[in-house]
């Protein structure tokens, strides 16, 4: 009678602890994976191949030898001095209901990989992730560091472009998303990343998804095309069934590289080539280490890729409010800036919050050393 007992209330324990993992798993936070003929769409694409999407080569998550329990116990158990500010970053408040003073191209930048353009009257908004934490849920995770709230996502309005580059939990932030797409015209995303926001409520006729090398004319100046990036997605268990993406932004004369997360390979060349020169790239230059080395650039490599798409200046950015890796906080910025006053490229280093403006105000202080 014991023996039936205990078996009963084993059997329970796992019905109850798999029916929780389910609600858990299929939370909204968690979005959704791409069906019908969106995902015959993603099957179609030639980089589709034995059930998941792929990098342009050969992209492993960790190099030979380095196993998934090796990097957790890393981050779990060996110290790592300085990863967070002892003090609360600087910032400007920004005017983010203000018009451009000229017709140049103006840039606020708000910590990590979120930021405002402003083009004349389109205002665009790159992957806005404004809650404490990068994860599904508030208490799991690295969170904001202290001076990076600032802004909230309620305060964004009529804002004509939501850009998301992929479904990461640092670029595509459930709370934020809620909150911002309501006051959006259009969202322009990798193709998958619609099935998130369908998920969500979001009307399918306000989502363009691309898949790498196609474009989305929003207006007569403004054209955005999805290009290759050296990395991967997903929000639960099974990787890479949506694409990430990089994007060229196109308005007039003027050309920007929207650079999203990505590793360094070859077709940073090959995107300088076709759609360069640009006359600023915005690419990520910390949450790297040795243990993925594939799928995040080291800030050397950062300044390599700006070089390689032709770009007349770099901004720096995916670093300054979430510590998603091992390295001290301020590592990537002094060694991106080191690396390109060694190759004689332009770097901007706005503070969060203050507005760029290209080939006018072009910030390059040192205000993360005060």
């Amino acid at each position: 009678m014991a023996k039936i007992l205990i078996y009963m209330i084993a059997l329970y324990t796992i019905l109850i602890l798999t029916v929780l993992v389910l609600i858990i798993t299929n939370l909204p936070v968690f979005g959704r994976l791409p069906r019908g003929l969106r995902l015959d769409k993603i099957h179609h694409l030639n980089n589709y191949r034995d059930g998941a999407l792929q990098n342009e080569s050969f992209t492993p998550m960790q190099p030979e030898g380095v196993s998934f329990f090796k990097v957790l116990k890393a981050f779990l158990f060996d110290k790592h001095p300085d990863k967070i500010p002892y003090k609360a970053l600087k910032f400007t408040q920004p005017d983010l209901d203000g018009k451009p003073s000229s017709a140049a191209p103006e840039i606020i930048w708000f910590g990590h990989s979120s930021y405002l353009i402003k083009i004349n009257d389109t205002r665009i908004l790159v992957d806005p992730v404004f809650s404490k934490t990068p994860s599904p849920f508030s208490f799991i995770g690295s969170k904001a560091f202290p001076g990076t709230s600032f802004v909230k996502a309620k305060d964004f309005k009529n804002i004509d472009v939501l850009l998301i580059t992929h479904d990461h939990y640092d670029h595509l932030d459930y709370e934020s998303i809620k909150i911002v797409a309501p006051n959006v015209k259009e969202i322009v995303t990798s193709i998958g990343v619609g099935a998130h926001l369908e998920r969500w409520g979001i009307e399918s006729d306000k989502i363009k998804e691309l898949c790498w090398t196609e474009s989305a004319q929003v207006n007569a100046n403004l054209k955005f095309t999805a290009v290759p990036a050296r990395h991967f997605t997903g929000r639960k268990f099974k990787r890479n069934q949506t694409l990430w993406s990089a994007f060229v932004l196109q308005y007039q004369e003027w050309k920007l590289f929207l650079g999203g997360d990505s590793g360094y390979d070859t077709h940073f060349s090959k995107i300088g080539e076709e759609y360069g020169p640009f006359d600023l790239a915005l690419l990520e230059c910390g949450q790297y280490n040795a243990y993925w080395p594939h799928i995040h650039m080291f800030p050397e490599e950062t300044v390599q890729a700006a070089i390689d798409l032709k770009a007349e200046v770099l901004m720096p950015v995916h670093w300054a409010k979430f510590s998603l890796a091992m390295h001290p906080w301020n590592e990537p910025i002094n060694r991106v800036v080191k690396a390109a006053a060694e190759k004689n490229l332009k770097i901007a280093t706005p503070q969060l919050g203050q507005t760029l403006i290209l080939n006018s105000e072009m910030p390059v202080s040192k205000w993360w050393t005060d």
